[in-house]
């Protein structure tokens, strides 16, 4: 129980919030050097539409490129609908991770659906692409910009139609960064206990200075899959001023320290944190991603 599985989200969450456009080469570096630095999990981009986020216009080139170069590596990728999935599953990837949000207003927001819309739209991939592993993101799990904060009794009752027609992970996600320790532990435990059979990860933002702790907590719950960015970059636009996501480096050295088991190189990782903040434009959400059907997907 001392080990803990890093999922980086950085090349998905981090690099959709950068307005300039980054080179193909400059993330397949980057994803090289998490792999080199021991990282195992990767969420690669997001199958959305270009219109929506210019920055993962090369979603299908830079999955093929990841897919054909390290076969056998858990490459994942971000989809908001069946079209995405679609693209997903041809560049070679057969894990995806699908977004709905915990709160209504966001979730017409985010990806411009109704909780049924979002559900139907499950469904259809789900019979589509039975072979595809599937991971549901639920963004505002803690807390919402428009509904404020979340409740144990709120989740549980989300999450019964989705256990119920066959899913099996559910990340939770502090997408505005509003959560607390508290929170994390009381939201784990009632979800735990109703869903024994969930594979639960956390991503958790770190807009008040609260990732760490609040990860730790989950940990400390008994959730093994954690999800950061290198360098901590990103962030939500509908947090003004929020420092981003965890950042990796950090939360890998901290465990590393506290004894758990990582197989994680933290030196290999500072370096290459440095590396992608001098190769990367610094975080910048440009303009409000929030507005086309194909939807943003932020989490």
């Amino acid at each position: 129980m001392r080990n803990i599985e890093v999922y980086e989200v950085g090349p998905r969450d981090g690099f959709q919030s950068v307005g300039e456009y980054i080179p193909l080469e400059t993330k397949f570096q980057i994803i090289e050097g998490l792999l080199s630095a021991g990282i195992e999990h990767i969420q690669i981009t997001s199958f959305v539409s270009p219109k929506s986020i210019p920055q993962m216009k090369d979603a299908k080139d830079l999955a093929s490129k990841c897919a054909k170069n390290h076969p056998g590596t858990d490459f994942f990728a971000l989809v908001p609908n069946l079209r995405g999935a679609e693209a997903a599953w041809e560049s070679g990837l057969k894990w995806i991770t699908y977004v709905v949000s915990l709160s209504e207003s966001h979730n017409r927001a985010n990806i411009n659906r109704s909780h049924k819309d979002s559900y139907t739209e499950l469904q259809k991939i789900l019979k589509t692409y039975a072979q595809m592993d599937i991971c549901l993101d639920v963004a505002t799990t803690f807390g919402c910009p428009f509904e404020g904060k979340k409740s144990e009794e709120d989740i549980l009752t989300f999450l019964k139609p989705y256990v119920d027609c066959g899913i099996r992970t559910v990340n939770l996600c502090d997408t505005i960064g509003i959560a607390n320790p508290v929170q994390v532990r009381n939201t784990i435990d009632a979800v735990r206990n109703e869903y024994p059979s969930l594979d639960l990860q956390v991503h958790i933002h770190d807009t008040r200075n609260m990732g760490m702790v609040n990860t730790l907590a989950a940990i400390e719950h008994g959730v093994r899959k954690v999800q950061s960015t290198l360098g901590g970059l990103g962030g939500c636009p509908y947090a003004p001023g929020a420092s981003g996501n965890l950042a990796t480096e950090d939360l890998v050295f901290m465990l590393s320290e506290m004894g758990y088991e990582m197989n994680i190189d933290v030196p290999k990782m500072i370096e290459l944190s440095k590396y992608q903040a001098e190769a990367v434009p610094k975080g910048k959400f440009s303009g409000h991603l929030y507005t086309v059907a194909e939807g943003n997907c932020n989490v």
